[in-house]
Order: C-alpha cells, then structure tokens, then sequence
C-alpha cells in the first residue's frame, strides 16, 4: 500500500544549509524563520484559534535526505560514534524520511488575506517541505518523568565562544536587521555543530557555515575555545566542507 503525501507549505529558515543546524529544536532559541503556505492551506480561517497557541508540532520532509539509501543503523553525535538502531534515534535519514520539531510561534502574520507563521527555535533548514502543523499541548505533550535513553539529558555546551574585533563590529551592523545575531551566533557554536570526524582533525583549525544572508567564519583558538573572526554578507552558492550535524 502506498499514500501520496502533498506539502501544505515551506519553511524560510535562518539556516541556508545543513551543517550549523542545532540537532534538536528548541536548543537555539534565537533560530528563527517563517512558514509560507500554499493555497488553499494559506487562508485565514485554517488558523482561527492558533492565536492561543504558544508552540506548535511541525511534520516535514527531510528533503535533503531523499536520494539517501535508508541504513538500519546510524551513527548520533551523541553517541561520539557508536551505532544504534534507527528507530532509537531521531537521525534525519528514516525510512520515509519524515519529521517532527517543535517550535515556538512567535507571531501569525495576515497580509491580504494570505497567511504566515512567524517561529523560533527552530531546527530546520531552508525549503523543507511541511506536511502538516498541529498546536502543542502541554498536559498530553509533555511527560515529566519520560525517559530519553541514550539522549536523557540536553546536550552540553562544549565550546566558549568569543568574537574578534572586526567580528563584533560586523555583527552590530548585521544585527539591525537580524536580531539576536550575536547570541545566535554563540548558542550554535557552544553545542559545537561539528561532526565527530571533523573534531577529531588536529590540523582543522578553521570552519564556517551560512545564516541568512551571511557567511560566518570561526577559528579554533585552544581547546574548548573558538572565535568568531569573520561575518559577512554573501550570496550561498555552495556548502561549506563540514557534513551535515
């Protein structure tokens, strides 16, 4: 038996490509983006009531994944890279391929009767499809005493984070029109978003990854240490060399 499944909308991410993207949604809360729908999904009265609603469950495609062959095991960051079975992980390459985040709805904008949901925390890249919302609900949705296994507890934040000189003044001229930069910046970077691999390379002492429109540059300075050392505006063409998280 198969089902055919359209998208109702697509995600407008902060995040331009894979690598750089928390694991989890909700570890940055500075993420942010916006849900553009298609018509008929995109009309006011689908929404009637979400003005209620603080967070929402967001089903996607994991698009990037599509042309990957489906493994049985996979190897989470967590887990420095050892093997566990698909179904005990949230790995984005599944067997359909699909999805769940939590997000924070910060605000639902109408414009000539089309439209938008505005969110934060967000752990998705530009263009993923979305095939469904549904608001979150905390008396069934949230169980106090669940057990996470391998992933109980949240991540640590591995690295501290600073800013070079030219970085801090570029990021306060970027910031005017993407708020919360710096802070963003810096929540991504303390989760480390390198892969286990790329960690492990004594000679890699540089990285850097896309956020809107800019391409932010870091250096390892010691261990556990990192600086920002460059932000500027630029038009994505290619990924960097990091694999995705």
């Amino acid at each position: 038996m198969t089902h055919t499944i359209e998208p109702i909308g697509t995600v407008h991410s902060c995040f331009k490509e894979l690598f750089g993207i928390p694991r989890q949604p909700g570890l940055v809360k500075a993420a942010r983006g916006w849900i553009e729908f298609y018509p008929p999904f995109n009309r006011a009265e689908a929404f009637t009531g979400l003005e209620g609603i603080s967070h929402l469950w967001v089903t996607f495609v994991f698009h990037k994944s599509l042309n990957n062959e489906t493994s049985l095991t996979v190897r989470p960051p967590r887990k420095e890279g050892k093997r566990m079975g698909v179904f005990a992980t949230r790995a984005p390459n599944r067997p359909n391929q699909i999805g769940q985040s939590v997000v924070e709805l910060e605000r639902i904008e109408t414009r000539n009767g089309k439209v938008t949901l505005h969110i934060k925390g967000l752990d998705l890249v530009e263009g993923t499809p979305v095939i469904d919302i549904k608001p979150y609900i905390p008396y069934v949705d949230s169980i106090p005493d669940a057990h996470g296994g391998f992933a109980h507890l949240a991540p640590e934040q591995r690295l501290q984070v600073s800013f070079s000189d030219e970085a801090n003044r570029q990021v306060d001229l970027f910031e005017k029109q993407h708020p919360q930069l710096r802070q963003l910046i810096s929540d991504i970077l303390q989760y480390d978003p390198r892969p286990v691999y790329v960690r492990k390379l004594a000679n890699k002492k540089q990285f850097g990854f896309f956020l809107y429109d800019l391409d932010v540059k870091v250096e390892i300075v010691d261990k556990g240490m990192v600086q920002v050392s460059n932000v500027v505006f630029s038009v994505q063409g290619t990924e960097h060399a990091c694999s995705a998280p």
